[in-house]
């Protein structure tokens, strides 16, 4: 059997309206594994560096080690006989690879800027969320790093280095999603899948980007309202949300909620130890940053008592000599 850890840092269940972790990374591995009937154990964990490959999501298997990218972990599946292209035609197959290159072109950097860049969204929502469902100090760390990583994700995929958020990005990035999402609607039509009546790795993916826009509550929300406005896309989403993922759609929303003890099969990796001492080292480094400056705690400088006594006795000397002067 193979065993997945979480599927980014989730503490709460994957399809909550408040959960960040529905982002394309977490959500296809997810969604294409129950597609094919992989035997997924998912695994919940806060701390990234408790994956064998110090990032997350991540597939820890029992022969072929361990893997991050969801095109890898989608590969390895499928190198195991859980294919849901099984019964794709090559056509079909050729679409798949034109709308999937279509969604990471256009749909996903506006996705990360949604999420990530746009000031307000990531202040309130995103940076937010990670601050009050992440353990201590990671809540003070990762959204930071997390926000610089998805910044320079977006200058790498648009080829520009130089790249700075601004309301002519954000227009141009939208423009593309919405005529993205349009173009998927149309192919869509009236069908409950992409290809039929059983869901291939294009609805997977599909589905990675539209969940979170679907899901996720934002104050400037122009791709959910866009998305909202096309009514199969919507019901689509919905669907496999029913059929898919009935748990998790059951669930009432809430904040936090316990998750799997961060042990049992994961207690046996080989760096758990350097783990266990670098997050250690991590946190105390945290909390006296944290108290330095906030003032809790403050360095004086004390001289030596042997000078203080040296100086007190010259001072008395000099006294003594002004004295005798007059």
């Amino acid at each position: 059997m193979f065993s997945a850890l979480c599927l980014l840092l989730p503490l709460v269940s994957p399809f909550c309206c408040s959960a960040l972790q529905m982002f394309p990374s977490s959500v296809l591995p997810q969604a294409y594994a129950r597609f094919a009937g992989a035997p997924l154990k998912v695994h919940k964990i806060t701390n990234p560096w408790r994956s064998p490959t110090g990032t997350l999501p991540a597939l820890k298997t029992r022969g072929d080690g361990s893997m991050s990218q969801p095109s890898k972990i989608i590969i390895h599946l499928r190198k195991q006989k859980y294919n849901a292209d099984y019964d794709l035609s090559a056509k079909e197959g050729a679409d798949t690879m034109a709308f999937v290159s279509l969604l990471e072109e256009k749909l996903l950097p506006a996705l990360i800027y949604t999420l990530w860049v746009d000031a307000k969204n990531y202040v309130d929502v995103t940076r937010r969320w990670y601050a009050e469902n992440i353990t201590f100090p990671l809540n003070f760390l990762l959204p930071n790093r997390m926000h610089n990583q998805q910044l320079e994700r977006l200058r790498v995929v648009r080829g520009d280095p130089l790249l700075e958020p601004g309301e002519e990005l954000e227009k141009e990035l939208y423009q593309d999603a919405l005529e993205c999402m349009t173009l998927l609607s149309q192919r869509l039509g009236s069908h409950k899948f992409f290809f039929g009546d059983s869901p291939s790795s294009l609805d997977a993916y599909v589905f990675g980007h539209l969940a979170p826009l679907l899901k996720i509550k934002l104050p400037n929300a122009k791709l959910h309202h866009h998305l909202t406005s096309l009514n199969n896309l919507q019901q689509f989403c919905t669907n496999i949300l029913v059929l898919y993922f009935p748990t998790d759609v059951r669930e009432p929303p809430s904040r936090k909620m316990s998750v799997h003890p961060e042990g049992g099969d994961f207690d046996n990796e080989p760096h758990k130890r350097r783990n266990q001492i670098l997050s250690a080292l991590v946190a105390i480094g945290a909390m006296l940053g944290y108290a330095f400056l906030t003032g809790i705690i403050s360095i004086q400088h004390v001289r030596p008592k042997g000078a203080i006594e040296s100086s007190s006795m010259g001072e008395e000397e000099e006294e003594e000599e002004e004295g005798e002067e007059e």
